[in-house]
């Protein structure tokens, strides 16, 4: 029986060989996009589940809250002291280890970079984690002070083919550091991917970091912290336990307990790619929002080929009809007619998949240029996924096929030979509402794209208050702290800079540090409540970005006091509750810093604008900077080839290694700008395999209506009446899926929108827009075949049977 189906099946689809071709590539092109999604989507969620202990390994956060007890900023570090207390204190922790991400220059031989990701870690590292050690003894790698291993890219960079074990590096000009192994890199699914792991023991020496401060300085939250749970123990019961831990181990702040301004959580290990949303992720992390919304996109173009599918069946019903009522009549059973066209569909589905499986071996090096990933075609072949990917393909063909199924031998058999159907077949109400669903889908993406792209461009537009173009950026470090002064005048000498200014931190980062602020109240100091940003500058950065002055001035060499000076910004003064005049010569204080306020800033975007503009007080410093800030004029090529024959003269150590401002700000949005690309690709299959189905549709009607154009034609009806006969009824639909598509997506995007603190209006020329591409790209497919049969010879019409 199953032979004979498959028989019949393949008879029928070389008989329509036009609707055959336009269901396999529909459906084809509908599979290959859920293929390609659930990949990402797959990879997206495996973060982390690599290591072994993945279920019971925890990252401590830590949250600061506000005066009014709201979350102000929330951590992915600690403080240093944390770790080693916690383990004190919560004996029933398996393990508690530290780590501590640093850049810096490593050097060997004739070998010498700037490297990031470079980790100082606690010996207990591999008890938590899964390394696959390439050399070194995982219990004592890491145990002496100056121990360093390399990842195996790094080591081939730095040695080559050489056994590294024993050697001698230099780190930052400063410590010896003993390599002690090598590791492979860990897999592109972790949260962390270090270059290189130091002992985390160096960090006792004073000229690193102290032991005192690792046990006393609760202000330098910059240290992860994760701890390993036995099965049997609850987080939740050490997390209700953290208050009364904090309270017992950290100093009160003026007269608060510290749980009233400090909250710790623990967060599942594999939760951190997709559902941490903290304000310093040692990498940047995905959203699970966006794996459902990627992942409801590829059913939704699933489900537009199954409608497809359905609608070309169901009109090409009327041709098969008598078909059916034959079989009927002949003693077939409802139910080896239900099995024959189910049947049909699965192996429609099954060609359709194969060719699927080509386009998704094709287009996986464009989807991994696009994400950066490294997806495989191999993953398909996961046993889990094999199974969920065959039961998509029964259910595809299922769906696509249950309705046809049912639909044809649903009719009596003498109704079906007298054609008494056929008017049931033309006007196919069930078949008008899944063209509104397949073009209502594809119109909220392309409103969605449109909204996406004029968020990108108003943010690209926005005036963020500095001047952020051709802005060179390279990290600080001791050598040029004292060499600073003669470094910027000959920079300045080559004519291809226009200044040189340091700082703390850098526009695009996160301004992650704050600390106790107090200013002049009538005749007394008051404690400052609002949730104010610090940022430790030279006298030249302020003009280096070309930030202007709301009131007074800036840091200036000519005032030694001024290294005791504070400058704000328009938004920490009008949240003082001042005027920018009115803060000038106020007493103020910040952090150890004691003294006036000598300048007002301009208000500009320091971060991203997904973030409110942060109050922000800004003071002297003449060292422990973290960049240098180069803005350039001319012609860039030249600029830089200058500088850097300047920076070699000065540091010849030292790699010439440096990055574009702008560039960073391009980093901030690049989710949405792949959000963006996404959006129009899916949109765009959804128009075509829409346009596709409509094409069917629209070949078929004219089969169906071939008699009555060339009567209407014989009596006097004009080509283009034809056409706009034809036309109007799948005008209509394309418009009713303009009325439910448009509140849809605008809800959507509002909600979207509603991620960044600067954004544009959604504009209603948006949805005048999208309707219009679609009912146009609607009209030129349905005009083809309106074209064709209004221009045929009547004659010959109306002999056709």
């Amino acid at each position: 029986m199953l032979r004979n189906y498959l028989l019949i099946a393949f008879r029928n689809l070389r008989k329509y060989k036009a609707f055959s071709f336009i269901n396999i590539t529909g459906v084809a092109a509908g599979l290959a996009c859920f293929l390609l999604i659930a990949l990402y989507v797959k990879d997206e969620l495996s973060y982390d589940r690599y290591n072994t202990n993945a279920d019971r390994t925890y990252r401590v956060t830590r949250t600061f809250l506000s005066s009014e007890g709201s979350a102000s900023l929330k951590l992915a570090q600690l403080a240093p002291p944390f770790g080693p207390l916690i383990k004190q204190d919560f004996p029933e922790a398996e393990q508690v280890v530290r780590t501590i991400d640093n850049g810096g220059l490593i050097k060997y031989g004739e070998h010498s970079f700037n490297e990031d990701d470079i980790y100082f870690a606690e010996a207990n590292l591999f008890k938590v984690f899964d390394f696959d050690l390439v050399s070194g003894n995982p219990d004592q790698a890491l145990a002496n002070p100056f121990s360093i291993m390399f990842s195996r890219p790094m080591a081939e960079k730095y040695f080559g083919h050489e056994n590294p074990v024993g050697k001698t590096v230099r780190l930052n000009n400063q410590f010896d550091m003993t390599v002690t192994g090598v590791y492979e890199p860990l897999p592109a699914q972790a949260h962390f991917h270090p270059k290189f792991l130091a002992s985390f023991s160096t960090f006792n020496d004073p000229r690193v970091y102290g032991a005192e401060a690792l046990r006393k300085n609760w202000s330098n939250n910059a240290f992860n912290t994760y701890v390993l749970l036995p099965p049997n123990v609850d987080p939740k019961r050490i997390e209700a336990a953290f208050p009364a831990f904090q309270n017992k181990n950290i100093p009160p702040e003026e007269g608060r307990n510290p749980s009233k301004w400090s909250v710790l959580n623990l967060q599942p290990l594999t939760s951190i790619h997709l559902r941490s949303h903290t304000d310093s992720e040692v990498e940047p992390t995905g959203d699970i929002s966006y794996i459902y919304l990627f992942s409801a996109i590829g059913l939704f173009i699933l489900l537009i080929a199954c409608i497809n599918y359905m609608n070309l069946a169901t009109a090409r019903s009327a041709g098969r009809a008598k078909e059916v009522g034959m079989r009927k009549v002949v003693g077939a059973l409802r139910t080896q007619l239900i099995g024959q066209f189910l049947s049909e569909s699965i192996l429609l589905v099954t060609l359709s998949l194969g060719i699927a499986i080509l386009l998704v071996m094709l287009c996986l090096p464009a989807l991994n240029q696009f994400t950066q990933k490294q997806l495989v075609f191999s993953q398909l072949l996961d046993p889990v996924f094999l199974i969920i990917l065959v039961s998509i393909t029964l259910l595809t063909g299922l769906v696509a096929g249950s309705y046809p199924a049912f639909f044809l031998t649903s009719f009596r058999p003498l109704g079906v030979l007298k054609g008494q159907i056929a008017s049931t077949m033309r006007t196919g109400k069930l078949r008008q509402v899944l063209v509104i669903t397949q073009f209502a889908i594809a119109i909220a993406l392309m409103i969605s794209t449109a909204v996406v792209y004029n968020q990108m461009k108003y943010i690209q537009d926005y005036r963020l208050g500095y001047a952020k173009d051709q802005v060179l950026l390279m990290p600080d470090f001791s050598d040029s702290t004292r060499n600073f002064e003669t470094l910027k005048e000959q920079f300045i000498q080559t004519g291809a800079v226009r200044g040189l200014g340091r700082s703390s931190r850098i526009p695009s980062m996160r301004l992650l540090d704050s600390w106790d602020a107090s200013a002049a109240k009538g005749d007394s100091m008051a404690p400052v409540k609002i949730n104010l940003r610090g940022l430790r500058v030279d006298y030249d950065f302020i003009p280096a970005y070309q930030i202007g002055m709301a009131a007074g001035r800036n840091f200036s060499r000519s005032y030694s006091t001024d290294t005791s000076m504070i400058v704000l910004n328009e938004t920490a003064v009008r949240q003082l509750g001042w005027t920018p005049e009115q803060a000038i010569g106020k007493a103020f204080r910040y952090g150890q810093v004691k003294g006036q306020v000598i300048g007002v800033t301009k208000d500009f975007h320091f971060e991203s604008l997904h973030q409110e503009m942060a109050a922000l007080a800004m003071v002297m410093s003449t060292e422990n900077f973290r960049w240098l800030s180069i803005p350039l004029k001319g012609d860039v090529p030249t600029a830089i080839q200058r500088v850097e024959t300047v920076w070699k003269r000065f540091f010849p150590e030292h790699p010439f290694d440096y990055q574009f401002l702008d560039s960073r700000f391009d980093r901030l949005y690049a989710r949405e700008q792949t959000q963006q690309t996404l959006f129009s690709i899916f949109a765009g299959i959804a128009i075509l395999i829409s346009c596709l189905g409509l094409f069917g549709l629209s070949m078929f009607m004219a089969e169906q209506r071939t008699k009555e154009i060339g009567i209407r034609k014989v009596l006097g009806a004009s080509e283009i009446s034809l056409v706009t006969l034809f036309s109007k009824d799948f005008m209509k639909l394309v418009i009713v899926a303009l009325i439910i598509a448009s509140p849809i997506a605008w809800y959507a995007m509002h909600t979207w929108l509603n991620d960044f603190a600067y954004r544009t209006s959604i504009h209603w020329w948006v949805f005048l827009l999208a309707g219009g591409l679609t009912v146009l790209i609607a009209l030129l497919t349905v005009s083809f075949q309106s074209v064709k049969a209004a221009l045929m010879n009547p004659v010959k019409s109306l002999k056709t049977e």
